[in-house]
C-alpha cells in the first residue's frame, strides 16, 4: 500500500518542499562553486535507477578540471579542494539530486544510483537494488555509508528493497540528518572517494 501509492506523492511533496525552502542556499552556493571550481556549476552523470533504466543525476560540483602535461585529468585527491571537500562532508553537493525527486528519478530514500558500468557487475541478489526508485539515502548510508564494503552495501539495499515501509523511510531520514550533521562515512578509510566496485567473486 504505502510502496505503491502514498511513498512517491510524499517523496515529491517533501522534495518539492525542500528546494523552495533552501533555494537560497542553491543560490549562494552555486556563485561560491562557479567562483571557487569554474564552470559548470553542476555534475551530471547517467546512473541506473528503477528496473536499471539510465537518468541524468545532478550535483553541485567539487572537483576542479586540473589536468597534467598530457591533458589528462589529475587524480580524485589532487582535484578534490577544500571547499569541495566541505560540501562532500557536509552533503551540501547532493542538493540538486531534490530535483530528481521531483522528476521521478529518484525517491527521497532508497538505495543510492551507481554507476552504469557497475550493472553488468551484479549478482541476481545485487541486481533487486533496482526494483525500487534510488534514494537521495539509504539503509546503507545509515549503516557506513563509504566505511564499509561494496557487499556490505549491496546486502543492505536489498533488505531495505524487502522492508520498505513508512516508518522505516522516516526512521532512515532522521538517521540521515544525524550522520551528515556529524559528517560520518563520508569518505571511505583509505581514499577520497570510494573505491570502484569490480564484482563480487564467488556469486552467480
Amino acid at each position: 500500500m504505502y510502496k505503491r501509492f502514498i511513498k512517491r506523492p510524499m517523496d515529491f511533496c517533501l522534495s518539492l518542499a525542500a528546494i523552495i525552502v533552501l533555494s537560497p542556499v542553491f543560490f549562494i552556493l552555486a556563485l561560491l562553486i562557479r567562483k571557487k571550481l569554474g564552470h559548470p556549476v553542476l555534475f551530471k552523470q547517467q546512473r541506473p535507477g528503477l528496473n536499471e533504466k539510465v537518468f541524468t543525476l545532478y550535483k553541485f560540483r567539487t572537483m576542479t578540471d586540473q589536468r597534467d602535461e598530457q591533458g589528462a585529468l589529475l587524480p580524485d585527491d589532487k582535484r578534490l579542494t577544500k571547499f569541495g571537500n566541505f560540501l562532500r562532508s557536509t552533503s551540501l553537493d547532493e542538493l540538486p539530486e531534490l530535483v530528481n525527486v521531483v522528476k521521478g528519478d529518484m525517491a527521497v530514500i532508497g538505495p543510492r544510483p551507481l554507476l552504469v558500468q557497475y550493472l553488468p557487475l551484479y549478482n541476481e541478489k545485487q541486481k533487486r537494488r533496482h526494483e525500487v526508485r534510488p534514494g537521495l539515502s539509504g539503509l546503507a548510508q545509515v549503516n557506513g555509508r563509504n566505511a564499509i564494503s561494496w557487499e556490505e552495501k549491496f546486502d543492505l539495499d536489498v533488505k531495505y528493497v524487502d522492508t520498505v515501509s513508512f516508518v522505516e523511510d522516516w526512521k532512515i531520514i532522521l538517521l540521515t540528518l544525524k550522520k551528515v550533521f556529524k559528517r560520518e562515512g563520508i569518505n571511505a578509510n583509505d581514499s577520497t572517494t570510494m573505491e570502484l566496485f569490480q564484482g563480487t567473486s564467488g556469486d552467480d
